[in-house]
């Protein structure tokens, strides 16, 4: 285990109420698994994890998307929470190193002239994205002629739509073509999403910075892989063998 004793100025910054309150979105299978009352997944291990570090206990606040994280931390309601790394969040929010690497691929119809990730980029393309999520910002500050649709799924939208493309998280997006026909991924992976643990930008610089070690001891002393491994999830680690 990480040792890295947090002294009390920290912990009064991190967990000002006594209890660390994590934001948990069960909208990323990924990360989060099981349902409000019983959240599981790296992401809860890791909050777990952290309060223990800090000698407080830990509360969960579980969502549907990142959108709804991302207020979360925001707004207040959360002393931490689990959002990929991207340029538009991080005005309002403090990042960590990311602590694990998720691929955003698309899907479409195995008629498609789509056949490789750039392609989807060409006009009259419409591409389905959950509103909110790391891929819809990044398509939004990416795509030049292709047009972003918003839903709560983008495979959903896709369907309920009659769009190009579908885009989301490879694991997911892999499972729902799995069980479809007519559909497939399309190679390579259009974005690799950072998953990192954020805070306020209100935190002390003293507490934003034992957070970040913490993480990043976590992740390289192995703390990630045995979670991701004990939910049953498949997903890099930086700095860890392929």
């Amino acid at each position: 285990m990480v040792d890295l004793e947090p002294g009390p100025d920290v912990v009064a910054a991190l967990a000002p109420a006594g209890v660390l309150r994590a934001v948990v979105n069960l909208g990323n299978p990924v990360l989060a698994q099981g349902t409000p009352d019983d959240p599981r997944g790296v992401t809860v291990d890791l909050a777990r994890e952290l309060a223990r570090l800090l000698g407080v206990r830990v509360a969960f606040e579980c969502v549907d998307a990142a959108r709804l994280s991302f207020a979360a931390v925001v707004e207040g309601r959360a002393d931490v929470g689990f959002l990929a790394v991207e340029p538009a969040r991080a005005a309002d929010v403090a990042f960590t190193a990311p602590y694990v690497l998720i691929e955003g691929v698309f899907a479409v119809p195995e008629t498609s002239t789509v056949r490789v990730a750039d392609d989807v980029d060409a006009p009259g393309v419409r591409v389905g994205v959950k509103e909110g999520s790391a891929y819809d910002l990044y398509l939004t500050r990416t795509l030049r002629h292709a047009g972003v649709v918003r839903g709560v799924e983008g495979t959903a939208v896709f369907e309920a739509e009659g769009l190009d493309v579908a885009a989301g998280i490879r694991q997911p997006v892999e499972r729902w073509v799995a069980q479809r026909s007519g559909l497939r991924v399309v190679e390579p992976r259009f974005t690799e999403i950072r998953q990192a643990v954020a805070t306020g930008r209100d935190r002390t610089p003293e507490s934003v910075a034992w957070l970040r070690e913490t993480v990043m001891a976590l992740r390289d002393g192995g703390f990630v892989t045995d979670a991701l491994a004990r939910s049953g999830q498949d997903a890099t680690v930086p700095g860890t063998p392929s």
